[in-house]
């Protein structure tokens, strides 16, 4: 199972969730999920939204616990919007360019989960991309996969709307194909100005996810922590599991749903998997 991280708000130095909390980013990757044999040790990458034209990716096929250089980026950075991921590989080969976050102009995508049967679907996946969007298939992933098919369903018109119908349409491949629960997955994706988060599974059990609370809502149930007097109001973390053990901190996402972080009110909706 792999995790991810995605922050929205003033900017803040990646640092202060990858590696200061006591559950941070960095501390999961160590370890595993009970039912998961092996730590998030395939690899990891870091995606942020700067000064440039599109966002800025440092990804690494190295376990995050012991690279400095990712150590020294997050320390030095600052951003208002950035993911980040830790990757136990589900079959396919340990290289960056199979590390998230996946980029595409100004979007990028995480993901946790998988498609089941991925070796008897893939071809069929792989033809419904658009053309136009092929060439940016670098890995071999079924994340990236699922990245491209959501752009080819209109993912950059409609955010929601392009998951929706990507999840309804690895479902329909899926099932043709005689796989009784086709797709588990967390994503996030991101244009820059909005943070888009879905948790969804065909089967009865999904991956979990999390939305921290209102940043002034835990200032007053933690009133001395000094940490939640240094994030702005308008900032917001999503989180496959929780990076500190605060009781009120945290608030967990239901399956088939959707989170929209935003400037202003942020949104939860359902989560319905559509035909495109």
């Amino acid at each position: 199972m792999c995790r991810w991280l995605g922050y929205s708000g003033d900017p803040i130095r990646p640092e202060e969730l990858l590696y200061q909390p006591a559950r941070s980013l960095i501390e999961q990757s160590k370890s595993h999920a009970p039912d998961v044999a092996i730590a998030n040790g395939d690899g990891y990458g870091l995606g942020w939204y700067g000064t440039g034209e599109r966002p800025g990716l440092f990804r690494s096929a190295s376990p995050a616990w012991g690279d400095r250089n990712l150590r020294e980026i997050s320390a030095q950075l600052r951003s208002p919007l950035f993911l980040a991921h830790v990757r136990a590989a589900t079959g396919t080969p340990v290289q960056q360019t199979n590390c998230h976050p996946f980029r595409h102009d100004d979007w990028m995508f995480v993901h946790n989960g998988f498609i089941d049967g991925f070796d008897r679907v893939r071809r069929e996946l792989v033809l419904a991309v658009d053309p136009a969007l092929f060439l940016g298939i670098e890995g071999s992933t079924d994340s990236e996969l699922m990245f491209h098919l959501a752009l080819t369903f209109g993912l950059a018109q409609d955010p929601l709307g392009g998951l929706e119908r990507m999840a309804g349409f690895v479902e329909a491949v899926g099932r043709r194909a005689g796989v009784a629960h086709p797709l588990q997955m967390t994503v996030g994706v991101s244009d820059g100005v909005r943070l888009y988060a879905a948790r969804y599974a065909s089967g009865p059990e999904a991956n979990t996810l999390f939305v921290s609370s209102s940043v002034r809502d835990v200032r007053l149930l933690y009133p001395e922590n000094e940490r939640f007097q240094h994030f702005s109001d308008e900032a917001r973390v999503v989180v496959s599991e929780p990076l500190v053990d605060l009781p009120g901190l945290w608030r967990e996402i239901p399956p088939g749903t959707a989170v929209v972080v935003q400037p202003g009110d942020d949104l939860e909706v359902p989560f319905r998997p559509q035909a495109p």
